[in-house]
C-alpha cells in the first residue's frame, strides 16, 4: 500500500529507501493510534538520544554504544559524530552494538543538506527525520518572522515527503516562554504548518518556559508522537543561551510528572526519547535509572 501522496517514482536512482518502510510512515504517525472500543493504548517505545553521550563517544564509540545496549536500549535517537567518527562510521557501530534508529536530528534541507538527509536516511535505514532547532532564531519573535520560519519548514516537509521520509520539529524553551501578540510562538506556527509536519515536544524544555507539558502535549495529540524525556530543576536561566543548562537527573528524580504527561498524552506518543543535556550524577547510572523507571511505571516498553 502506498503512502497518501508518495510517488516512488520520486525516489532517487539510489534505491535508499524500501517501499515498506515508506508505507510504514502512516502506521508510525497515525493509524496505529487509533484505538477501537476500550482497548489499551500501546505503550511508547523508549530510545535515548546520543547527544545524551556524546562526551563518552568522543573518547569510546565501541563501548560506549555497548554500555547503551546493556542497559536495556534497543533504539536512538542520532545526533551529530565527532570529527573523527564518520556517519558510515557511527552507523555501523550502532549496528555492532544491536543499536537501531527510530530518528535522525538533523539540519534544515538547505543547499549541500538534502544530499546529507538521503545519506542518512540510507545509512541508518530510518526515514524520520527532526529539525534539531538549535540555535534561537530571531524570528520566531515576531508574527512575519515566525510566518517565514514556517515556510521554510513546509518547504522541509515537502523535500522530505518527495523522498518517502517524515519531517518533524523539536523545541526548545523559546518557542513557548516568548510571547508574540499574547500567544507563544509555537501556537502561532501551527497555524501556517502543513499538518503532516510533527513534534517531537521535549516536555523539560516546555516547563522551563513555564508551561506545563502535559498540557501542551494533550492539545498537541497525533501531531506530537515523540516526546523528549528528561528530568531536573526545570527552571529558567540566563545561562541557556549560551547552552549551559543546570545538571539534569534521572527520570523520575526531578520535577517532572511523567504519569501526567503519559495520562494527558492518551496513547498518541510513540516514541520517549531519553536525553540529557548534561547529568549531576554518572551519565550511565542515571540512564539506567530512568529507564527502568519508565519500564516500572508501565509509561513505555522496550
Amino acid at each position: 500500500m502506498e503512502t497518501p501522496g508518495f510517488n516512488p517514482s520520486q525516489l532517487p536512482r539510489r534505491d535508499f529507501l524500501k517501499l515498506s518502510s515508506a508505507g510504514a510512515l502512516g502506521i508510525t504517525m497515525g493509524s496505529s493510534m487509533i484505538l477501537s472500543g476500550d482497548a489499551k493504548p500501546a505503550a511508547a517505545s523508549i530510545a535515548l538520544q546520543l547527544y545524551t553521550v556524546r562526551r563518552e563517544i568522543e573518547s569510546d564509540l565501541k563501548g560506549t554504544l555497548q554500555k547503551v545496549a546493556d542497559i536495556g536500549f534497543k533504539s536512538v535517537e542520532t545526533a551529530f559524530w565527532p570529527d573523527h567518527i564518520s556517519l558510515k562510521q557511527g552507523a555501523q557501530a550502532l549496528s555492532n552494538a544491536g543499536l537501531k534508529v527510530c530518528s535522525i536530528h538533523c539540519e534544515l534541507p538547505i543547499g549541500p543538506e538534502k544530499s546529507r538527509w538521503l545519506e542518512m536516511a540510507e545509512v541508518y535505514d530510518c526515514n524520520t527525520l527532526i529539525w534539531h532547532g538549535w540555535p534561537e532564531d530571531s524570528r520566531y519573535q515576531s508574527i512575519d518572522g515566525i510566518k517565514t520560519l514556517a515556510d521554510i519548514y513546509n518547504e522541509s516537509y515537502e523535500f522530505a515527503q518527495s523522498q518517502g521520509l517524515s519531517f518533524g520539529l523539536h523545541n526548545h524553551w523559546w518557542e513557548f516562554r516568548n510571547q508574540v501578540d499574547g500567544r507563544y510562538p509555537l501556537e502561532i506556527l501551527l497555524e501556517y504548518l502543513h499538518p503532516d509536519v510533527f513534534f517531537e515536544i521535549d516536555t523539560y524544555w516546555v516547563k522551563v518556559a513555564g508551561y506545563d507539558p502535559a498540557e501542551i502535549v494533550g492539545q498537541l495529540g497525533t501531531r506530537a508522537p515523540f516526546l523528549h524525556i528528561k528530568d531536573g530543576p526545570a527552571r529558567y536561566t540566563e545561562s541557556l543561551g549560551k547552552d549551559e543548562p543546570e545538571p539534569m537527573v534521572a527520570v523520575g528524580q526531578g520535577t517532572q510528572d511523567f504519569k501526567k504527561i503519559v495520562k494527558a498524552a492518551q496513547g498518541q506518543t510513540r516514541w520517549m526519547v531519553i536525553e540529557m543535556d548534561v547529568t549531576a550524577t554518572d551519565v550511565f547510572k542515571a540512564l539506567g535509572e530512568s529507564y527502568q523507571y519508565l519500564l516500572q511505571n508501565e509509561l513505555a516498553s522496550n
